[in-house]
């Protein structure tokens, strides 16, 4: 992948909860994108968060849902109603966006998870929304002005998906974290849910083996590549014993 100063490509964090406890991003190319869109009830933050950094919302090529959980999508319908953006998902994870309701239970990657599981706010529905690129496999980003390409990664749901840019930044959701939801910055961690954590860690794995530079998470700051490729082999040994110990079962869904 050519990685010349013509395809340089910003990315530029736009929080919607704390200073990095939630995290959309802004990716400013040739035509600006935005990747994944908060909480129920953010719209306007990222909104005016975009305007900020001297953007036009309505000069949005398209906006990029990583996944189905509401902090991710939760106001992806209100963003496309603010800037006219087409929204872009992948259609493993239609199911959340056309309904609004994320797909339940929630599977905990650890004490974390447990806890946050119970919070009643995880359990509500967001307005639902249509995405008008369903994302099926690799989407070159080109026609929308971004030298970039959606992947998809699943794991942390069927249809998760990264942005990796020509320049290699990652856009990686919540394909890893920082812990504790990002409260320690710089500290990579598992998030606290994964559909499937041995598929999530697959994934990552295919990520890292393209050589990106840096990774930028969902929650936390953001991670350079060689601190994520640490934890993924510290992540896969975990993983192994959790499955020899059989405490790690394999989905049937």
């Amino acid at each position: 992948m050519s990685r010349t100063a013509a395809s340089r490509t910003k990315v530029v964090p736009i929080p919607v909860l704390g200073r990095h406890h939630i995290n959309a991003y802004l990716l400013l190319g040739r035509r600006p994108v935005l990747v994944d869109a908060g909480t129920p009830g953010s719209g306007r933050r990222i909104h005016d968060g975009i305007a900020a950094h001297g953007v036009d919302p309505a000069d949005l090529a398209l906006i990029v849902l990583t996944h189905g959980h509401l902090d991710h999508f939760g106001s992806a319908a209100e963003l496309h109603r603010l800037t006219g953006a087409p929204l872009a998902g992948h259609a493993a994870d239609l199911g959340p966006y056309r309904s609004g309701r994320v797909r339940e239970p929630y599977l905990p990657t650890g004490p974390m998870g447990r806890l946050m599981a119970r919070n009643r706010k995880l359990h509500v529905a967001a307005e639902p929304c249509e995405p008008e690129l369903v994302v099926r496999g690799e989407t070159n980003l080109d026609e929308f002005g971004l030298a970039a390409r959606i992947m998809p990664t699943p794991g942390h749901t069927a249809g998760s998906i990264s942005v990796l840019t020509e320049d290699g930044a990652l856009v990686a959701g919540d394909l890893i974290a920082n812990s504790f939801m990002g409260l320690l910055p710089g500290r990579p961690a598992a998030p606290p849910f994964h559909d499937d954590p041995r598929r999530n860690l697959t994934s990552l794995r295919a990520m890292l083996a393209l050589s990106p530079t840096t990774l930028y998470v969902g929650h936390g700051t953001p991670l350079p590549a060689s601190r994520a490729r640490t934890w993924a082999d510290r992540e896969h040994r975990r993983l192994t014993r959790r499955t020899a110990a059989g405490r790690l079962p394999a989905r049937t869904d």
